[in-house]
């Protein structure tokens, strides 16, 4: 995957134009991310035309947490390779609860401004949820505050300290926006 990853880049540098991927967090894609870290380090794979949008982050959540995903994905792959900051994108866990409809929509209209995602990686909960659009989630469903399932909620529990530290909610992209990626790979 991270082969292909890094061809849909070059390809892309060689058209001159940006290459709009999707990511997820979570235990399925380190290796992923090692690799491409790799890739760039040994093999001068450069970022530098990649714009990332993440599928979620937990509500509220401050960046700098140690649950936040913008901090895994700072870890595990941002903070190593020549991405430019900028083109970063995690849903914003630290909106006020008036400010996130607007926001998700100018979420997906700045996806859209680039012509859609070229692809979109995803993980599996054990519930079936991708982002966090938990098992039932139509699909037509937008970029959205959602309720966090219990199997899910369990889950993170550890990562928590415990069920009663665990947000109950998220911010996801839409089913919608994730099946309108060009490409979408699954890891389970």
């Amino acid at each position: 995957v991270a082969l292909e990853i890094a061809n849909l880049i070059k390809v892309k540098q060689s058209q001159k134009q940006p290459c709009i991927l999707g990511l997820a967090t979570g235990s399925s894609p380190k290796g992923l991310y090692a690799e491409l870290v790799r890739l760039h380090k040994e093999e001068g794979l450069s970022f530098k035309n990649v714009i990332t949008f993440n599928l979620d982050e937990y509500y509220p959540m401050e960046p700098d947490s140690i649950n936040s995903y913008v901090r895994f994905m700072n870890e595990h792959l941002f903070n190593h390779i020549d991405i430019l900051p900028e083109n970063c994108n995690i849903p914003d866990g630290t909106l006020a609860k008036d400010e996130i409809a607007e926001y998700c929509a100018d979420y997906e209209s700045k996806i859209e401004a680039y012509g859609g995602l070229d692809l979109q990686i995803l993980g599996i909960g054990g519930n079936g949820h991708i982002g966090f659009n938990e098992s039932g989630s139509l699909q037509n469903s937008k970029t959205r505050l959602v309720a966090l399932d219990h199997i899910t909620r369990v889950a993170a529990s550890n990562d928590f300290l415990g069920l009663s530290n665990t947000p109950r909610t998220a911010i996801t992209l839409g089913v919608k926006k994730i099946m309108e990626a060009k490409r979408v790979i699954l890891f389970a």
